[in-house]
C-alpha cells in the first residue's frame, strides 16, 4: 500500500495541478504535505479572494536568470485552461484592474476545486507529514527510484514531484527543504531572497511614513531596471502597496528608488504656470487639491522648508524647476524590506538550466521533478505566479 506510480512533496497550487494532472492519466499519486491543513498560501491569497491568473500573460511577466525556460509551459496550459476549469465548476469570478482575476466569494473555491479535482482523479493526499528522508539507492526497480522515510512510515514511487514552495511566509509552511533536495541529487540553486515584499526604511524617512501610515497614493515607482505606475502604502514600517511589491523583485539592497507623484505630468512647467495664474499662493495650497493634506505637509518640510511661508511670485524659476524635477523623482533609500515573513514570493531557487522546459523533469536524475516557486522563476503581482503553478503543475503531470 505504500508504493505510488509519483509522490508529490507539497500541497500547495502547483503540487495539487500536477497531482489531478497526472491522476487523470490513470497515475496512481500520492500528495505528501508538512502543513496541517492543505492549501494555506491559496486560501489567504488575494486578501482571501486569490488571484488566480490574469487575462494578459506573457514571459516577459516572470523573472528568471533563465528567461525562455517559463515560455513552453505557460503556452502548453495558458490563462484560459484555467478560467475555463474555474467555470467548469461555476465559481464566480471577477476582473480588477490589469488583467487580475479574482473570486468573487472566497479562495476556498479554487482549494475545494483542486481538491475536487484531485478526488475524482483518485489522488491520495496526506497532511501533516514530515519526510525526514529521500533517497534513490541504485539497485532499485525502476518502479520504486524513490524511497521516503516520512514520520506516516516508508514510501516508494517511479516519480518524485518537488513542490515544496520557497521560503516565503514560514508560518503558511514556507522552508527551504525543496532547495536542500535540489542539492542532494547535484542540483544548482540559485541565491534566493524574498520578492514581491514590502520595503522598509530606518533614517529619518521612517518617521514620515509612521505619520503617513494607512495613504494610498498612485505613483510611478522605478529604478535603474524596472518601473510601475501603482498605488503605494505608507505603513508604520516603511512603504508597501502593489508598485512598492512590484518594485522590491527588482530592486538589491543599498539601491534607492525614484516615486514620481506626479507620472502624467512635468511639474516644473506645472509649477511655473501656477506662478503666474496663482501669484500670491502659497504652493501647499495649490498642492492640497492634488495630494492628502498630510503628504503635502511630510513634503513640504522635507522638500520647501525655506518657501513654506513665501507666496509662488517671490520664488526663482530655478527653484519651481528644482522643485518640480523632486516631486516628478523623488529619490529614497530603503533600508532593506520587510524579508520573507511577509514576502509573496521567493525570488531564486532550482536552476531551471538543470531541468526539462517540456516535463519539469531533472537532466541530472531521471524521474526527478520540480514545479512552482520552489524553481528560478518568478512571476509579477497580479495571479502570475499562480499560472505558473498551473502551468508548470501541469507540465510536470503530463509526464512524472
Amino acid at each position: 500500500m505504500n508504493h505510488y506510480d509519483l509522490i508529490i512533496l507539497g500541497a500547495g497550487a502547483s503540487g495539487l495541478m500536477a497531482a489531478l494532472t497526472a491522476g487523470q492519466r490513470g497515475r496512481r499519486v500520492l500528495v505528501l504535505d508538512r502543513s496541517n491543513k492543505v492549501g494555506k498560501k491559496i486560501l489567504m491569497s488575494g486578501g482571501g479572494r486569490c488571484n488566480f491568473t490574469n487575462l494578459f500573460v506573457e514571459p516577459g511577466n516572470y523573472l528568471s536568470a533563465n528567461p525562455h525556460f517559463c515560455i513552453s509551459a505557460l503556452n502548453r496550459y495558458t490563462q484560459w485552461d484555467f478560467i475555463s476549469l474555474v467555470e467548469k465548476h461555476r465559481i464566480p469570478y471577477h476582473e480588477r484592474k490589469h488583467g487580475e482575476l479574482f473570486c468573487d466569494d472566497s479562495a476556498k473555491d479554487i482549494l475545494d476545486l483542486l481538491l475536487a479535482e484531485c478526488e475524482r482523479a483518485k489522488v491520495t493526499i496526506k497532511a501533516a507529514c514530515e519526510i525526514t528522508a529521500v533517497s534513490a539507492p541504485t539497485d532499485a526497480r525502476p518502479s520504486e527510484r524513490f524511497h521516503l522515510q516520512t514520520t506516516l512510515g516508508e514510501f516508494r514511487c517511479e516519480s518524485l514531484i518537488v513542490a515544496t514552495g520557497g521560503l516565503s511566509i514560514p508560518t503558511l509552511g514556507g522552508s527551504g527543504f525543496g532547495y536542500t533536495l535540489a542539492k542532494q541529487f547535484g542540483h544548482h540553486v540559485l541565491p534566493t531572497r524574498a520578492g514581491l515584499v514590502p520595503f522598509m526604511f530606518s533614517d529619518g524617512f521612517k518617521a514620515v511614513t509612521e505619520r503617513l501610515s494607512g495613504l494610498a497614493v498612485e505613483v510611478a515607482l522605478s529604478n535603474e531596471l524596472a518601473a510601475f505606475t501603482e498605488n503605494i502604502l505608507f505603513t508604520h514600517r516603511g512603504v508597501s502597496g502593489p508598485a512598492a511589491l512590484q518594485l522590491s523583485n527588482y530592486w538589491l539592497p543599498g539601491e534607492s528608488i525614484r516615486v514620481d507623484l506626479f507620472p502624467q505630468e512635468n511639474m516644473a512647467d506645472w509649477l511655473k504656470a501656477q506662478k503666474k495664474a496663482h501669484p500670491k499662493s502659497l504652493l501647499r495650497t495649490l498642492l492640497h487639491e492634488r495630494l492628502a493634506k498630510s503628504l503635502v505637509t511630510e513634503l513640504q518640510a522635507l522638500l520647501w522648508p525655506e518657501l513654506a511661508e513665501t507666496p509662488l511670485a517671490q520664488w526663482t524659476d530655478a527653484a519651481l524647476e528644482q522643485l518640480g524635477g523632486q516631486l516628478n523623482g523623488w529619490t529614497l533609500k530603503p533600508s532593506g524590506t520587510e524579508g520573507y515573513r511577509t514576502a509573496e514570493v521567493t525570488l531564486g531557487g532550482v536552476d531551471t538550466t538543470e531541468l526539462s522546459s517540456k516535463t519539469m523533469e531533472s537532466k541530472k536524475q531521471p524521474g526527478f521533478y520540480f514545479v512552482g516557486e520552489v524553481m528560478d522563476v518568478t512571476g509579477w503581482l497580479g495571479g502570475f505566479n499562480f499560472q505558473w503553478a498551473w502551468a508548470s503543475g501541469h507540465a510536470a503531470g503530463l509526464f512524472a
